[in-house]
């Protein structure tokens, strides 16, 4: 699948231990990538200052190269019999990645345990991809029932499967390291080397004025009806071009990568298959994540909307709603790309703000004409509004309020909608608007960073 591995710099190669460390520049693919993997006689390796070096060494290299960091990791933790040089060890390898965030795309392939502080690595990583057998954890099962008293086991507590359904921490889940290789190519074929450089263009056979009316065809004729927002995307977007990242956690949310004209875009796109595409904790720290990743290295963000608002319950209030909420907020208002958003039917309330609105500063808003922007929806609104109400009363309030209020034309009025579309024309505007937004440049300003509501 891949070319043999070539030889880096000497200054990568310098400080190699060749019985359990191996560090090349290879191509995946036709990229070329830094690549290290640590293996010790095929069992997973504890992490020493040795070892951890070479992962700090793998990073810089890539890093000073400008070119995708790899690193395949099976490990049992920190070595207990070195102590805290080897915490200190691994403490600079985790520096070091944090070092290549923004700069070059990161990767991780867990073909086996990541456990203990070392776990860690896989949530600095851009992407984390798990075989099926791996497991990750930062404290384990004898140290969970110590301090619980609850027994569980390794699948359970760190599981692969577990974690992509669970923790949102792999980006995919395969059933070998063939295929974990294979997961990785395929993401870099959407990225560019670092942040310098344009994604690649790719081969493209697929008209970028193709009318697309089946994307229109695929939503319910009631407002209430749901649908796979994946197939509204793939309508839109090159054909199999869409790459989707993270698809068992957060459901509610897809995020994915795919071409536009053979460009390179970031798709953002609310699912009404899971909790009516309310946004919730954890979509909004999936979505948010992945509009930053998308800003670091230069992908456009095509953002898809159908929400009737967030989630509503006391444990998502208590577990920090308003704060996590925020983060997606953030990473939209921050996000310097071009940002094109397609109203597909409804946007309501606060998530009306938060999936990229015109408030937020987006390049272009397009809506399909059965679009309802509005605080909330014409049942909600009159269940406060006319809470006294007799059911005809009601009636009559919630078809005058439908006809005022939940149409885009009534946003297109106030330019918080800059057209309203045929769903057929929709491929064909948002080719037209990458264009002329391909030379899109901000003047950045001088502060190091912001303050992420984290």
């Amino acid at each position: 699948m891949s070319s043999p591995p070539i030889d880096a710099s000497p200054l990568a190669l310098a400080a190699l231990t060749p019985s359990i460390a191996h560090l090349t520049v290879r191509t995946l693919g036709q990229r070329p990538v830094v690549w290290a993997e640590f293996d010790e006689l095929g069992q997973p390796q504890r992490l020493n200052s040795d070892t951890s070096a070479q992962f700090t060494n793998a990073a810089t290299t890539a890093l000073e190269m400008r070119l995708p960091l790899v690193m395949v990791l099976s490990t049992a933790g920190a070595d207990i019999n070195e102590g805290v040089a080897a915490l200190h060890g691994w403490g600079q390898a985790a520096s070091a990645l944090v070092a290549c965030s923004g700069v070059v795309p990161t990767a991780i392939i867990v073909d086996g345990p990541a456990v203990s502080g070392p776990a860690l690595l896989l949530g600095l990583a851009d992407f984390s991809v798990m075989t099926d057998a791996s497991y990750a954890f930062v404290n384990g099962p004898v140290m969970v029932e110590q301090f619980t008293g609850v027994a569980i086991g390794v699948d359970e507590l760190g599981g692969a499967s577990n974690h992509a359904k669970q923790t949102g921490v792999p980006t995919a889940v395969v059933p070998d390291r063939e295929a974990a290789e294979a997961t990785i190519e395929d993401i870099l074929s959407y990225l560019p080397n670092n942040l310098d450089e344009e994604p690649p263009r790719w081969p493209n056979n697929d008209p970028a004025d193709r009318s697309c009316p089946a994307a229109g065809e695929r939503i319910p004729g009631t407002s209430t009806g749901s649908y796979d927002v994946r197939d509204v995307a793939s309508e839109i977007v090159d054909e199999d071009s869409l790459f989707e990242l993270r698809e068992r956690w957060a459901g509610n949310i897809v995020t994915a990568f795919a071409t536009i004209d053979g460009r390179p875009v970031g798709v953002v796109a609310n699912q009404p298959l899971a909790l009516a595409g309310t946004l919730d904790i954890p979509a909004s720290q999936k979505a948010a994540r992945f509009v930053a990743f998308c800003d670091a290295f230069n992908l456009p963000i095509i953002t898809l909307v159908d929400t009737p608002g967030f989630y509503p319950g006391k444990d998502l209030e208590w577990r920090g709603m308003i704060r996590h909420g925020a983060q997606l907020v953030y990473a939209y208002a921050r996000a310097t790309v071009p940002r094109i958003c397609v109203i597909l039917r409804k946007s309501y309330g606060g998530a009306y703000i938060v999936m990229d609105s015109k408030t937020m500063g987006n390049d272009l808003c397009l809506a399909w004409p059965g679009a309802e922007l509005a605080v909330m929806g014409a049942g909600q609104a009159a269940a406060v509004l006319q809470r006294r109400a007799t059911p005809e009363e009601r009636a009559a309030f919630e078809a005058d309020y439908a006809e005022r209020l939940l149409n885009p034309y009534v946003a297109a009025e106030r330019g918080l909608v800059d057209a309203v579309i045929d769903p057929a024309d929709t491929r064909r505007d948002i080719t037209a608007a990458l264009d002329t937004l391909q030379d899109k440049r901000e003047l950045l300003g001088t502060r190091n960073h912001g303050n992420t509501p984290l």
